[in-house]
């Protein structure tokens, strides 16, 4: 036995400390614990409380080894106490309006098309406390744009206030945002169902192979590194979750940084992390994602390290940049770039477009990539949009019809002030035109001096 508990104020029935109000538990450390990181200890405790839930008790004061509150990094002693007092019970996730500028695309009666930039969490979850993880979010934001008692529905319950589906963190783009649970419902059923387009911008590490590809490859969580998702199937019997992405080349880009690959990518699943743990699995990391395995500093050629596997950049001749011009991203570069789907209500079709933000447009281009092209126009069945489309065009018709008017005068005034020249000799102007004709009769008179010769 690697652990002796001592004494219980807990059934030993009931492993779930969260439902514990309070707990007074102490472990004596065996020769088969030695060397244990103590929150690692704790964990061998209780098998169905995590890591992260341990370090919170220790951060919070609730353990402590022979007396003394240590680190959760503590290597533990052959005869050392380890007891665990208190309430370890985590503190309520709460969602509270704050004052956060929300950049809104698209709103109706049912939905709304939010444009999420990267930092930003959809939604109160994981944090180093409960105050860090319950600020600053998308929801915070909604929740002071609509009122607490506002226009959100309520089917994910009051932590997460009409939200349908996620971004990750660190990537930006849209994102929808349903305002009473019918609407939530059928666009929870439109996600299911796979009838909701969704096409991301990313910028991954090394040249891809093909120019279009599907990754069809299941995802499950990883089981050493629990805040990473992975296609590697650990687990007997465990096939992972069903995902599908679809990529195609945008640009493929060679400059003094190394070789890197611009793609879209449409995905028709939605699970953790997925175009990360996809693009991950191919050997081309999204640039940014240090989680899955991209550079911390992306360096020049002469100096930037390899990257495992079909990521690795060759270091060919090629341009040398000085070390100093070294950067980081202190994001992921994904985009969710664009939605596709039909109206929850009415059924119309809807497109909605959200250009790269500049921080990604300055990236891209200077590792050497071309400026992307301006986002097309969003389709929101606007008639004031409709009418401005309509105007545009005739602009440019009453532009284009003005040009050849103006070339027509041009010709006509050097065609006036030719006569005007050649006043003094009116056959001036004629002459040109004859001359061409004369040039002929010239050539006949040149036959019979050549059949004179001939006779000659």
């Amino acid at each position: 036995m690697p652990i002796e508990p001592v004494a219980s104020s807990t059934p030993a029935s009931s492993p779930d400390l969260s439902l514990a109000l309070s707990l007074d538990r102490e472990f004596i450390v065996e020769e088969a614990s030695v060397g244990l990181r103590l929150d690692h200890f704790l964990v061998r405790c209780w098998p169905d409380v995590s890591r992260s839930r341990v370090q919170q008790w220790i951060d919070r004061g609730f353990v402590s080894v022979d007396g003394e509150s240590l680190k959760a990094s503590w290597r533990l002693r052959l005869g050392e106490r380890v007891r665990v007092v208190g309430d370890p019970t985590p503190e309520p996730i709460r969602a509270e309006p704050e004052n956060i500028p929300l950049d809104i695309i698209f709103e109706d009666a049912h939905f709304a098309v939010v444009h999420k930039p990267a930092g930003m969490m959809v939604h109160a979850g994981s944090g180093a406390t409960v105050e860090a993880s319950s600020h600053g979010t998308l929801v915070n934001a909604l929740l002071h744009y609509y009122g607490p008692q506002g226009a959100l529905s309520s089917v994910s319950g009051p932590v997460r206030p009409g939200i349908v589906h996620r971004l990750d963190k660190q990537t930006s783009g849209l994102i929808i945002v349903a305002k009473n649970d019918r609407a939530h419902r059928l666009l929870g059923a439109m996600f299911a169902e796979r009838r909701i387009e969704k096409t991301y911008i990313a910028l991954v590490h090394g040249h891809v192979t093909r120019d279009t590809e599907t990754i069809n490859a299941p995802i499950t969580r990883d089981r050493v590194h629990r805040i990473r998702m992975t296609t590697r199937v650990m687990t007997r019997g465990s096939a992972g979750r069903t995902a599908i992405s679809h990529y195609t080349v945008q640009e493929r880009i060679t400059g003094p940084f190394g070789k890197f690959s611009l793609l879209r990518v449409r995905i028709e699943t939605g699970r953790t992390h997925q175009i990360r743990v996809h693009l991950s699995s191919i050997g081309h990391p999204v640039v940014g994602d240090h989680l899955y395995g991209a550079q911390q500093t992306i360096a020049p050629l002469s100096t930037a390290p390899k990257l495992p596997g079909r990521a690795a950049t060759p270091r060919t001749k090629r341009v040398v940049v000085p070390a100093k011009d070294s950067f980081s991203l202190d994001r992921n570069f994904l985009h969710a770039a664009e939605l596709k789907l039909k109206h929850p209500e009415t059924g119309a079709p809807m497109e909605f477009n959200a250009p790269l933000p500049p921080a990604l447009t300055a990236a891209l281009v200077r590792l050497g990539g071309a400026m992307p092209k301006p986002a097309a126009p969003i389709d929101v069945e606007s008639p004031a949009k409709t009418k401005t489309k309509a105007k545009t065009p005739a602009k440019t018709k009453a532009k284009t019809k003005a040009k050849p008017k103006a070339k027509t005068k041009a010709k006509a005034k050097p065609a006036k002030a030719a006569p005007k020249k050649l006043s003094a000799k009116k056959s001036a102007a004629s002459k040109p035109k004859v001359a061409k004709k004369a040039s002929k009769p010239k050539s006949k008179p040149a036959k019979p001096r050549r059949s004179a010769a001939k006779g000659k």
